[in-house]
């Protein structure tokens, strides 16, 4: 597969999932004021933007703010409607590799987004991704074979789900405007699925738990991290006696080992250096992969023909 088509699949995964991550701060942050009619919105807002996005604040900090910086900025890809755009763009240079319902689900969802509106954010808009990056993501498994092609766009997914996750877990309960575990749990769509494994029974230390390191939910941090080193063993399936030769794979399961053989108690105590550890990794980790397996340099071009 060329180096720029692998990318492009990569980065599809990634920005899709942004989007449907980002969605899901921001409803934490929306379910969070209607749940407490008294918390204090500049100061959620600027955890938002701040803590969890990690973006500068300066001043006063308001819901409206987070929805023209998190949701409507196209020239960010940190943001919904860049984040989209983004991932179209990349599905247009990967065209012949995607099945003709990929992509169309892939433009169809971002020029769908623009009628939405742009004036202010509404549960519409975040249920509205939700279902987009579930249906782009279901099509892909079901339509597109499971080769590297493949590979390549559920690792972009798995990588930027953990660190996504991570960014909502580290600040969930926090007193200094953190969304409480109810709303974090609704946002990542947990609800139900913790209360069936918990037998109903909420408390912040096992909501947290659940979330950081359940291993059979898919939008868990450590379910994520293992979708991942399972979609790079796929792509390089040598066996290896002396350790790890790939970096991506050693940073990833250096972070998953941690979090997985660890304490629960310890790492709930500790979530927020956990979860900074897991995007620190996620970050080390993206990197590898791109210098491994992506166009490192600018294309050649020809200038002039010698006869």
């Amino acid at each position: 597969m060329l180096s720029r088509i692998a990318e492009s699949l990569f980065w599809i995964g990634r920005y899709v999932e942004r989007a449907d991550g980002t969605a899901r701060i921001v409803d934490a942050l929306r379910l969070q004021l209607l749940e407490d009619p008294t918390a204090d919105e500049s100061a959620s807002a600027a955890t938002v933007l701040g803590v969890i996005m990690g973006m500068p604040v300066s001043g006063p900090t308001s819901v409206a703010d987070v929805g023209s910086r998190l949701v409507f900025d196209r020239s960010s890809t940190s943001s919904i409607t860049g984040a989209l755009h983004a991932a179209r763009e990349n599905a247009r240079r990967a065209r012949e590799t995607l099945s003709t319902e990929l992509w169309e689900s892939i433009n169809t969802t971002w020029h769908r987004w623009n009628g939405l509106g742009r004036h202010s954010v509404t549960e519409r808009h975040l249920s509205w991704v939700r279902e987009r990056a579930s249906l782009i993501a279901g099509i892909s498994d079901s339509t597109m074979s499971h080769d590297d092609a493949w590979q390549f766009l559920v690792l972009g997914r798995a990588l930027e789900r953990a660190d996504m996750t991570a960014r909502l877990v580290a600040t969930g309960g926090l007193s200094s405007g953190g969304p409480p575990w109810s709303a974090v749990l609704s946002s990542c769509g947990a609800q139900q699925a913790f209360m069936r494994s918990h037998r109903g029974m909420l408390t912040d230390d096992r909501a947290a738990a659940f979330l950081a390191l359940d291993r059979q939910f898919p939008r868990s941090v450590l379910f994520a991290l293992t979708e991942a080193e399972s979609r790079l063993r796929s792509l390089s399936p040598e066996v290896e006696r002396l350790g790890v030769s790939d970096e991506a794979r050693r940073r990833l399961g250096s972070i998953r080992t941690a979090l997985e053989y660890g304490i629960t108690s310890d790492v709930v105590a500790g979530l927020p250096v956990k979860m900074q550890a897991v995007q620190t990794a996620v970050t080390a980790a993206s990197a590898a992969i791109a210098e491994r397996y992506f166009q490192s340099g600018p294309l050649p071009t020809w200038t002039e023909e010698l006869i």
